[in-house]
């Protein structure tokens, strides 16, 4: 089965040699192709690729139109993939490339699988979108219950890239944008769904990585509108996923007190608090909002109007989650996650 790789990129290049190295060895093919999809500042990401050796050709894609669903789906477009059967898709921000990792993801490719994707635990303080919203969003909708459905490491099949390529010509008014940026991991997700088994590959460790909060608002406004007209397209059933109890993990880190007050003097500046006293407690307001697009709400006006809820939830998780144990936080994630599932699901069957 012939292989390759897309590595979109912004400005990383002190982890792009080392992410080309890796995913070079996980390749273990001089007949695959590994495309660099840049839309840095400089040129110095794409100079450190370019002068990476590994066995398998290269491909410098720079200048692209900014955005990371557009640069993948720029890198797919490319007649050097057409051949490709299974397609790797890694973050070319992280610290520890793992060469391992990447194999196990294309061997599930290789085995059937539609999109395989990592499952790493995340510390408790970060992944509040994933946590909070994709997952048991995704989960509720149609039945996947995918761990970390945002994570930047995955592989999909030949099948997957031809029907995401496809379906990016004909989305609504308002959502190219969003696919073409943070919305593209649901994309790819949602559309594997719809074409095979996805599976996930658990790893142990978190993986060491920018961390995302510093572009929170970006990411949710671009995912969440994307999430919500996706899974709208799913009918959920009445019984939870997985058919047992979900588990989250969180891993445990000390949050210095300064860094939580500067997390939450972000939040505060991002929109206001919600005043009075909260009737519609998460992930209430989250159900509302794949209800409001089911009955012909744009995406991107649901999610704004749920933004101020979500920004409220993730002040809530991250004062309280302070104080908490490991496992007090795995259970307030469980459990609102099978809340959504339950709020969900007559509206899905009505």
């Amino acid at each position: 089965m012939s292989t390759a790789a897309i590595l979109p990129s912004r400005n990383e290049p002190t982890t792009i040699a080392a992410v080309t190295s890796a995913v070079d060895l996980a390749l273990g093919d001089p007949a695959a192709v590994i495309v660099h999809a840049d839309a840095s500042d400089t040129f110095e990401t794409a100079e450190n690729f370019t002068v990476t050796a590994t066995r398998a050709a290269k491909v410098a894609l720079t200048g692209l139109l900014r955005g990371k669903g557009a640069q993948i789906l720029a890198a797919s477009r490319r007649q050097e993939l057409t051949g490709a059967d299974a397609v790797l898709i890694v973050d070319t921000d992280t610290r520890n490339p793992d060469p391992a990792v990447y194999r196990a993801l294309l061997d599930c490719v290789r085995a059937g699988a539609a999109l395989a994707i990592a499952d790493y635990p995340r510390h408790w303080d970060e992944a509040n979108l994933t946590n909070h919203l994709a997952r048991p969003l995704i989960a509720a909708a149609t039945g996947h219950d995918v761990p970390q459905p945002l994570a930047g490491d995955l592989a999909v099949s030949r099948d997957v890239l031809t029907a995401a390529l496809r379906a990016a010509e004909s989305l609504p008014a308002g959502l190219p944008e969003c696919v073409n940026g943070y919305g593209i991991d649901a994309f790819l997700l949602l559309t594997a769904a719809a074409t095979g088994p996805v599976t996930s590959v658990r790893l142990e460790q978190p993986k060491q990585h920018a961390g995302s909060f510093p572009h929170l608002a970006a990411i949710y406004h671009q995912a969440v509108p994307a999430l919500l007209h996706l899974t709208a397209a799913w009918s959920p059933s009445s019984v939870p996923p997985g058919g047992e109890a979900v588990r989250y993990r969180a891993a445990a880190r000390d949050l210095p007190p300064a860094r939580l007050q500067s997390m939450i003097t972000t939040l505060d500046s991002l929109g206001p608090r919600l005043d009075g006293y909260d009737e519609r407690p998460w992930p209430l307001p989250a159900a509302d909002a794949w209800i409001a697009v089911n009955s012909g709400t744009p995406a991107a006006d649901a999610a704004r109007e749920l933004w101020p809820h979500y920004l409220h939830r993730v002040r809530d998780w991250l004062t309280t989650g302070q104080s908490a144990t490991t496992r007090q936080r795995a259970e307030t994630l469980a459990a609102a996650h099978a809340r959504l599932h339950t709020a969900l699901t007559p509206a899905g069957a009505s």
